[in-house]
């Protein structure tokens, strides 16, 4: 299967019988990012992490006794 990288519009073939190829196909809203592009954006998501004036606004579930 070839797959375009969403961001560098790098074309690739990966594997059909793969997990990914097999969201790709029946998931039209999953996009495929290449490797490089991954990482590129996991170490700089890791930097401005460890800058320490990033803050992740996730809520955190409230425990319920019930």
């Amino acid at each position: 299967m070839r797959v375009k990288c969403v961001i560098c519009d790098k074309i690739e073939k990966i594997d059909d019988e793969t997990l990914i190829a097999k969201r790709l196909r029946n998931r039209p809203i999953h996009t495929y990012m290449c490797n490089d592009c991954s990482a590129r954006i996991a170490d700089k998501t890791k930097a401005r992490i460890d800058t320490g004036k990033f803050r992740f606004f996730r809520e955190r579930p409230e425990k319920d006794d019930w």
